[in-house]
């Protein structure tokens, strides 16, 4: 795999996936990194004049390495309730009771000599010993009251072998500082995850059930409409069903006026239809404002013009802002969000919505399959106006809308005395723009892929 895809494998990656990745090599390095550097201090200096002192930092820098699959599977038990890696952590325990021995006759070989670096040495190796228990014990009460236990069975040892109390307390003070040690750098690390994985998996949720509340509400609204209709037909159809057996000439009268309940049922489901699809630019840039921000994405609106649009092109931007929102919500890890309406020209009203954070693009740019970017485009052919967006570099996505202010010659459907079009596009597809910097006026006319 090239360095080039790994590079665009990281930057398609949401912003929570990085902090994880962050995260684990940070607690994968430092039992590693760290005692290799003192072991090659030691070899610098004293060369293996120094041997259990050498031994003390190769042993802990071995015990790092076999640690980074014991971190890895204790994360994911900590975070999605994976196996345990118990027999490596007792691996994990085995060197590091050979190391404390390796230090003990340091100690007592070359007395207070490369203290610094042993106690280096000790910090970084109990994360590899200490760390992963930290995320596998149930409560951090356990751990700690474990560690208490440990560190005082410890300093009664020394004092029973005759050990002088200093020492016995600093040994003591040692492992139960080592604890708190491991707590606040592993069981930290993993509860800050799991609370960012617990907020991505709201946000999607958040996502979908604003989908679902809207397909819940269109249908509330057509049940509303046809429920009641739909029953007066099939009664007075059956009515005229056994009047027209029984040869009366009430049955036309009654299939009259079934027609007339159709065509008020068709008329009621078109306004329907037609409210649904109606939206207040004003609102939706106000609600995208505030959607986004709850969100934590700098939103910048520059809308000078807004008010001063016909109503239907104002109604068709609208809805332009608000599948660019859902798009930047559901499909990007954007951090900045830009939204500009102008008139250019005196002629065209063109809206860009420009957002950073945008994963790799999974389909053609330009080739328009998304349902939601499909679902614009019909809205905006009806007045003569183009839908355009493209990816950017830095990860950005561009969405521009362009609307003539002139009424089309002859609208599409309407010369024909067609009905408007009665399918709904619920947003699903792209991503939705704005750029880091201001829009500048020379950024306004589209390029890209038609969507």
């Amino acid at each position: 795999m090239g360095l080039w895809t790994r590079v665009r494998e990281w930057r398609s990656r949401s912003r929570v996936a990085k902090v994880d990745i962050y995260m684990r090599w940070s607690l994968y390095g430092l039992p590693v990194v760290l005692p290799a550097l003192g072991t090659v201090n030691v070899l610098a200096g004293s060369g293996l004049t120094r041997a259990w002192t050498v031994a003390l930092g190769a042993i802990l820098t071995l015990q790092g390495a076999l640690g980074i699959p014991v971190f890895r599977q204790s994360i994911d038990h900590y975070l999605w309730k994976k196996p345990a890696p118990w027999w490596r952590l007792a691996v994990q325990g085995v060197l590091f009771l050979a190391a404390l021995v390796c230090m003990a006759v340091s100690f007592h070989a070359y007395g207070q000599e490369y203290v610094s670096t042993i106690g280096l040495f000790l910090w970084n190796g109990s994360l590899s010993a200490l760390g992963p228990y930290t995320l596998l014990a149930r409560r951090i009460r356990s751990f700690m009251g474990a560690c208490a236990a440990v560190a005082l069975l410890l300093g009664t040892g020394l004092l029973a072998l005759g050990a002088s109390f200093g020492a016995a307390a600093t040994v003591t003070v040692t492992v139960a500082a080592l604890g708190l040690w491991c707590v606040s750098v592993v069981r930290t690390s993993g509860w800050m995850l799991h609370v960012l994985w617990e907020l991505e998996t709201a946000r999607k949720a958040q996502g979908r059930l604003a989908v679902a509340e809207e397909r819940l509400r269109f249908s509330r609204d057509l049940h509303d409409v046809l429920g009641r209709n739909l029953a007066v037909i099939a009664l007075k159809s059956e009515l005229a069903v056994q009047l027209a057996r029984r040869g009366s000439a009430d049955a036309v009268a009654q299939m009259s006026e079934v027609q007339r309940i159709a065509q008020d049922s068709q008329r009621e489901v078109r306004e329907v239809v037609r409210g649904y699809r109606e939206a207040d630019l004003h609102t939706e840039l106000v609600g995208a404002r505030g959607v986004l921000s709850a969100a934590d994405i700098d939103c910048r609106i520059d809308d000078t013009v807004g008010k001063t649009l016909p109503p239907d092109v104002q109604a068709v931007l609208a809805w332009v802002v608000r599948e660019g929102t859902t798009n930047v919500l559901r499909h990007a890890d954007a951090e900045r969000c830009a939204v500009r309406l102008r008139v250019v020209a005196g002629t065209t009203a063109v809206l860009v919505m420009e957002n950073n954070g945008v994963r790799e693009p999974k389909r053609v740019p330009g080739s328009g399959s998304g349902s939601g970017l499909a679902g614009l485009r019909e809205r905006l052919t009806v007045l003569g106006g183009t839908l355009t967006y493209e990816h950017r570099s830095n990860a950005t996505f561009r969405l521009t809308a362009e609307v003539p202010l002139a009424d089309p010659a002859e609208a599409p459907g309407e010369a024909n005395g067609a009905d408007e079009p009665h399918e709904i596009a619920v947003p699903v597809g792209g991503t939705v723009p704005v750029g880091k910097a201001p829009l500048t006026a020379d950024e306004v006319p589209v390029t890209g892929g038609t969507a």
